[in-house]
């Protein structure tokens, strides 16, 4: 069922990823990040209302409080490199995260990766370099080059890093709690939080037309599901192979990069997703 449930969390995420680009052509990134926060709270808000809630020890709160600021922090980010570089160029590099994770995961929860599985991971990791192979025609270190030339890429990658922490904090308060109850308390904490940010950033108000909402609510409803698969599949396995199988968000991503918005060299990136998507096979079968 972990498999299930990552590969929906890819599904939605992906989806989300595309509204969301397509909102900021005409929105501040602030705003945008903030509406997909609030209109993913419908969801997220009537599911507590249906489950029981768990008692709340030391280290689930230990856990929120450092996981929050590094979320939004990695939010803004995130957000912002979906604005400035094209979409297939800057996700993929998600795929950076379950690397990181065999280091943090470690550290964080003492969870280890078999052999197998951390080749998969590698693979996966090393597809990234692979989507800017068009650069070494001239320069065999061209796809190095265009990384650092492309500043959603360089996002990105610092978002990879962040989720390595927050998603090994996230797991450890799933431990201490449920997956649904911290998917949806986290989420709703993290409006509240980012609220005053948002506001700030659109000079002390935040207003919207009636053509801004189904866009921004097809946004925030494909959010919350994201976050709901997520948490139940990072409830069932380790962090690095959860998020390892998530990132294969990536091929719906190039997807919808090229026949939403026109992205190019469509062929030359999908040789990189052909090396995540072999990680991602090696990772099942160790799984």
């Amino acid at each position: 069922m972990w498999i299930i449930y990552s590969l929906l969390t890819a599904f939605f995420l992906a989806t989300s990823d595309a509204l969301t680009k397509r909102a900021l052509s005409s929105r501040n990134v602030y705003f945008v990040a903030w509406a997909r926060l609030v209109f993913a709270l419908p969801l997220l808000i009537l599911l507590l209302l249906f489950i029981d809630i768990p008692s709340l020890d030391r280290t689930f709160w230990i856990a929120v409080v450092c996981a929050l600021p590094l979320e939004i922090a990695a939010m803004i980010l995130y957000t912002k490199a979906l604005k400035v570089s094209p979409l297939s160029v800057t996700v993929p590099f998600l795929a950076l995260t379950p690397l990181f994770l065999i280091l943090m995961s470690n550290i964080i929860l003492g969870e280890k990766v078999s052999l197998n599985g951390a080749i998969g991971i590698i693979l996966m990791a090393s597809g990234g370099y692979t989507l800017n192979i068009h650069a070494a025609k001239k320069d065999i270190a061209g796809p190095i080059k265009a990384v650092f030339r492309e500043k959603g890429s360089l996002m990105m990658i610092a978002v990879a890093f962040i989720y390595s922490i927050t998603s090994s904090l996230g797991k450890m308060a799933i431990e201490h709690s449920s997956p649904i109850f911290f998917g949806s308390f986290y989420f709703i904490i993290m409006a509240v939080v980012f609220t005053p940010i948002a506001l700030r950033k659109n000079n002390g108000s935040i207003s919207m037309t009636k053509k801004d909402v189904a866009p921004l609510a097809a946004t925030g409803f494909t959010y919350s599901l994201m976050i709901v698969f997520h948490m139940l599949a990072l409830s069932l396995t380790q962090v690095a192979y959860m998020i390892s199988v998530k990132r294969t968000s990536l091929l719906f991503s190039l997807l919808y990069g090229y026949f939403l918005f026109k992205e190019g060299k469509i062929t030359e990136k999908a040789v990189g997703s052909a090396i995540m998507l072999a990680g991602f096979v090696l990772i099942v079968l160790t799984r």
